[in-house]
């Protein structure tokens, strides 16, 4: 016969279920870059909300760094090893993870980009070649390169920056070639190009997401394309590394050249408020968050095989001025935690599809 206090815990033991599953994220950004800092705060904040701990590890932009930390993280007493790991296919390192974490026991989600194209052939889809991998979760980023440069092409219409030739001439400046997302806003970039017959695009090169790298390569890009008053970039930081060449060339970003930027960082908010920045889109941080929450609900019996095991979701959203402040009142620290047990079919039954749109997180 059992004793009262052991009765006591064995009734809590199955009135409570022990719900705290490990994570960890192999993040490809630095630990200064304010964008994979954010993605990583706000993983944070949904381990948190949802019961779960984080382990966050920075491969610094290098992505053998990236393959380093995956190999200790299975080379782990398996006590120690976390039971989920998020990746991103970033520098088209996902399919060397995976192969990494093979028989490790760990579980694998992709955020932020998945495996596409020649590397499916080594890898299959999820949950074929590599069971553990579980699946991915991707902003659908052409929405970020056409909502930018169509708000561009038509705010330099609207200013009056036709060249002689009657036509409004643009620079792309994009991030990197074997990033999926990186590739898929140029494409949206491509796609609103294509739709206007006044606009050229005069050039795009690859500035591996520094703003340094953007500030060289537009200096010549400017003296090498004098019609040129329109300049997409696939990031923020290097349309501010293009907008610094544009300044140095004693032009103002905003009046006799625009520029366009993705991510949301402070800084490009405020560029927004200021009209430095003609088109910001962003939300796509996000990501790492909601990949947690398809987590927690697959530990907690709610696969999410129902809605796909790659989903590819509209996240990003354009900013404007009202849009720029409530992001920084919300996102500034001192606004109440967000609940993300809201966003989770394990925490609603009725939820029946889910729901990542970034907008919900400004009301």
């Amino acid at each position: 016969m059992l004793r009262p206090f052991a009765l006591v815990l064995l009734l809590l033991c199955h009135a409570v279920p022990v719900w705290a599953q490990s994570v960890a994220f192999i993040n490809p950004g630095r630990s200064n870059e304010a964008y994979w800092v954010a993605a990583a705060e706000a993983m944070a904040q949904a381990s948190k909300s949802l019961g779960m701990s984080l382990e966050v590890r920075y491969a610094e932009r290098d992505h053998l760094k990236a393959l380093d930390i995956a190999r200790e993280l299975a080379e782990r007493p398996q006590a120690e090893r976390p039971e989920y790991v998020v990746v991103s296919n970033d520098y088209a390192t996902g399919g060397e993870i995976l192969r990494l974490l093979n028989g490790s026991g760990i579980q694998v989600l992709m955020a932020f980009s998945g495996i596409h194209g020649a590397d499916r052939r080594l890898t299959g889809g999820p949950r074929e070649n590599y069971p553990f991998w579980l699946g991915s979760l991707e902003p659908r980023a052409e929405d970020a390169g056409y909502l930018t440069a169509k708000t561009l092409i038509d705010k330099g219409r609207s200013a009056g920056l036709q060249a002689s030739d009657g036509r409004l001439h643009l620079l792309a400046i994009a991030g990197d070639r074997s990033t999926p997302s990186s590739s898929a806003r140029n494409s949206g970039m491509q796609r609103a190009v294509s739709e206007s017959r006044d606009v050229v695009l005069d050039q795009l090169v690859y500035a591996g997401w520094s703003l340094e790298k953007a500030a060289l390569k537009a200096d010549w890009l400017f003296a090498r394309h004098a019609s040129a008053r329109l300049v997409w970039a696939g990031s923020d930081q290097m349309a501010f590394g293009a907008m610094q060449a544009w300044r140095r060339r004693g032009g103002t970003p905003g009046k006799d050249a625009l520029f366009s930027g993705i991510n949301t960082s402070v800084q490009a908010m405020q560029a927004i408020e200021r009209g430095e920045l003609s088109a910001l889109a962003g939300g796509h941080f996000m990501a790492g968050a909601w990949a947690m929450v398809l987590i927690h609900d697959h530990a907690h019996g709610h696969d999410f095989v129902d809605e796909g095991l790659e989903q590819v979701v509209p996240m990003f959203i354009l900013f404007d001025d009202a849009l720029a402040q409530r992001f920084l009142q919300r996102f500034s620290g001192r606004s109440a935690p967000l609940d993300f047990c809201q966003y989770s079919k394990a925490c609603n039954p009725k939820l029946k599809e889910y729901d990542f749109n970034f907008v919900n997180l400004l009301r």
